[in-house]
């Protein structure tokens, strides 16, 4: 079996591996709005009231974190820079380097994200990031770094620290080291990238606190402004 081919099985594995925990995982009950008896608890971290998301809206989250355009633009920043610092060594420079760099690092986050939805589930945690509805560059920075290893629990959605998110980037670089990378990485190299891989999960926070999605992000704006110049009067 080709490098190739072990990726495309570990990515795909993990996929169908975790779609059956997301459905099961909902058995928990959920908060009818028009429950009267119901006390929802106050909401840590200055987040609006929290309603557990359905089966449709999870899988939805998971594959927007997990394949859409937030990790497609990450895995080819970082494979840009593994193309400039030649790592490793073995995949060599030109486009088949960098189509082997972008191919590993998307294959690596997108189990990584797969982990971290398939665990989360299994634990009864909700992963998703919420943005922060507090005001400020700091409190939204501590709030997006802080939901990289916390994770809602409960009907009340309280922060917890998660398992899932603390293990899965490490999950992530280990089926790389052992499915694609060339033979003489180990054991190390796994805890390594993994950290790698941590430090990424934080910066994707980060950009979906400030740049991505959202009312209060780079993106929400400009596309405010938009709005607002195509709908004004034209002469």
């Amino acid at each position: 079996m080709t490098k190739l081919s072990i990726f495309l099985v570990s990515t795909l594995s993990a996929l169908f591996a975790t779609l059956p925990l997301i459905a099961r995982s909902q058995s928990l009950p959920y908060v009818e709005e028009s429950s009267s008896t119901t006390t929802i608890a106050a909401p840590t971290l200055s987040e609006p009231a929290y309603v557990r998301p359905n089966e449709r809206a999870m899988v939805r989250k998971y594959i927007r974190d997990a394949y859409g355009p937030l990790p497609i633009a990450s895995a080819g920043v970082e494979a840009g820079f593994n193309q400039w610092t030649n790592a490793p060594p073995e995949w060599r420079q030109g486009a088949e380097g960098y189509a082997k760099r972008f191919g590993s690092d998307f294959g690596m986050a997108a189990v990584g994200t797969t982990a971290r939805y398939g665990l989360s589930q299994a634990l009864r945690e909700d992963s998703s990031y919420y943005q922060c509805e507090c005001r400020g560059l700091f409190p939204r920075l501590n709030h997006a770094v802080l939901s990289t290893v916390t994770a809602r629990h409960g009907l009340d959605g309280h922060r917890a620290f998660s398992f899932s998110g603390l293990l899965s980037p490490y999950v992530g670089s280990t089926v790389a080291v052992y499915g694609w990378y060339p033979d003489r990485f180990g054991a190390k190299d796994a805890l390594r990238l993994g950290n790698y891989n941590l430090l990424a999960f934080i910066g994707g926070n980060v950009a979906l606190e400030f740049l991505y999605s959202g009312p209060h992000t780079l993106l929400s704006h400009i596309h405010l402004n938009n709005s607002h110049d195509s709908s004004g009067p034209r002469n």
